[in-house]
């Protein structure tokens, strides 16, 4: 069938050394001719470093199916551009309830998709096997619930295969707490990535983690930590 092109709505592009760049360069023109956002100015982020969304506005959106409907295309865009976890991790929050300043939020995301239409994964074709973790979270940030948003992503030598961003379960009385939560989330992923290695008969030095103000370790992965 010849070199593999398009998958999924991926495109795979080699380059001349043999990497492969995936992107939704595609995908992404759909969504902005959809919204009508092509001939908007575009922004440089994602989205705000101080947004605090919440539920309290009084400003309802007027087409909750549309936000649904973008917000969820914008989930699959994730496979080949996980900057934007955190911001649609937010964004999915609101689903049930879309509010007008939440709409803006989405809007704003849509303007950096498109000034970064042609972004995407690169995958080197040689690299080492060996694994290096970030970690962090935010504490109590959301104004509904008091809850904090943890997120990772990890390499496998030059290449990011796996990221998250997600809302913790339980509200944490501290920033050391909040750490600590996410670092076990990071720790059961490192587990289920090494067994699936070892399977694929992929041998793997211990981990290295780097978290920002965790004092806690958690030595079941015999992981490197810096804090």
């Amino acid at each position: 069938m010849g070199p593999l092109h398009h998958f999924l709505g991926i495109q795979i592009t080699r380059t001349t050394s043999g990497n492969m760049h995936l992107s939704h360069s595609q995908y992404i023109c759909d969504i902005l001719q959809r919204t009508n956002m092509l001939a908007f100015k575009p922004y440089p982020t994602p989205m705000v470093s101080n947004t605090r969304l919440h539920q309290n506005s009084l400003k309802i959106f007027s087409d909750p199916t549309l936000y649904r409907s973008i917000v969820g295309t914008l989930q699959y865009l994730l496979v080949t551009r996980p900057e934007l976890s955190y911001s649609v991790n937010k964004f999915a929050q609101f689903m049930h309830s879309p509010q007008l300043h939440h709409w803006q939020a989405v809007k704003r995301i849509l303007r950096y998709l498109a000034r970064t239409i042609d972004h995407g994964l690169l995958l080197h074709q040689q690299s080492s096997s060996f694994i290096k973790v970030f970690s962090d979270a935010d504490w109590g940030a959301d104004l509904d619930d008091r809850k904090s948003t943890s997120g990772f992503c990890i390499y496998l030598g030059s290449n990011l295969i796996s990221g998250s961003a997600h809302k913790q379960k339980t509200v944490s009385r501290s920033s050391t707490e909040v750490e600590y939560r996410a670092i076990a989330t990071v720790i059961i992923e490192i587990l289920w990535l090494k067994s699936l290695l070892h399977e694929l008969h992929i041998q793997t030095p211990p981990p290295e983690i780097f978290s920002d103000n965790l004092e806690a370790v958690l030595l079941s992965a015999n992981p490197v930590m810096h804090s």
